[in-house]
């Protein structure tokens, strides 16, 4: 029988708030998040930057709750230093860093040109 929609999303948030709870890494993505967030409306980004650092944001934010569950398994199922657990936790690490340079490099290419239009505009006056 199949489980009630509502019980999914609550199992959901229930993860998702494990996840922040859990990784001491995640707050620091949610603080660069809010960063990215407050620049963008202050430089006052189109509707399709806005699309490109959100999609951004949250290509990292899942990057980091798969990492943080595959960790939560390998802890489950711990036999020691196994080689392929370890292997497994740092693959999951790299799909981490491999989103976070993805996002760093599209906030790059949104954020540089506003803020080198605005140190000239500043040059000027």
């Amino acid at each position: 029988m199949s489980r009630p929609w509502s019980h999914k999303f609550v199992d959901a948030f229930r993860g998702l708030w494990r996840a922040v709870r859990s990784q001491n890494s995640f707050a620091v993505h949610l603080t660069v998040a809010t960063a990215v967030i407050v620049a963008a409306a202050v430089l006052r980004v189109s509707l399709v930057e806005w699309c490109l650092l959100v999609g951004a944001i949250g290509f990292v934010l899942t990057a980091e709750v798969f990492n943080t569950a595959i960790e939560s398994l390998a802890r489950a199922h711990d036999v020691g230093r196994h080689p392929r657990i370890r292997d497994a936790l740092d693959m999951a690490s790299a799909a981490v860093l491999v989103a976070a340079i993805t996002a760093a490099l599209i906030g790059a290419t949104v954020f540089l040109p506003k803020l080198w239009t605005l140190l000239e505009r500043v040059a000027h006056s």
